[in-house]
Order: structure tokens, then sequence, then C-alpha cells
């Protein structure tokens, strides 16, 4: 009994953790201080079918865009 409740047990928390993980796409090498760059990448995202989510200026000063689709992530941080 006890090894078939541990059995369960291993079994729920794969599930649980299978369940939970998102991939997320992290992308450094665009200068999105650049108007044109962050144009592109916005109309680029939109036609894919990704959702901006979020914009803001992380703790060393880098501009950060996430796009999100499903239950996948990009992020974009600048150079």
């Amino acid at each position: 009994m006890k090894k078939t409740l541990q059995l369960l047990a291993a079994a729920m928390m794969l599930l649980l953790t299978a369940n939970v993980n998102a991939d997320t796409i992290i992308n450094s090498d665009l200068n999105l201080y650049n108007p044109d760059v962050r144009k592109c990448l916005l109309d680029a995202s939109k036609i894919e079918g990704w959702e901006l989510k979020s914009i803001y200026m992380n703790d060393d000063k880098k501009l950060v865009y996430v796009f999100s689709k499903g239950n996948d992530d990009k992020v974009y941080l600048s150079k």
C-alpha cells in the first residue's frame, strides 16, 4: 500500500511539472532602442500570432519586450 501511494504521488508530481513548464525563448541580439527595430519586431510578432504582454526596463537598464502565444513566451532584451 505504501509503495502504491509513493508511486501515485510521484506520478502526480510529474504531471504537475509537465503542465506548469512553458517554453520561453530569450533573444538578446536586437537593439530595441532603435525605433525601426521595435516596429519590425512588433509587426513580425503580430503576423506570427504573438501578443505583446509587457515592456519594461530590467535591473541592468536594458529594454525588455515580452510576447506570449499559448503557453509559450518570447523575451527580447536590448543589446
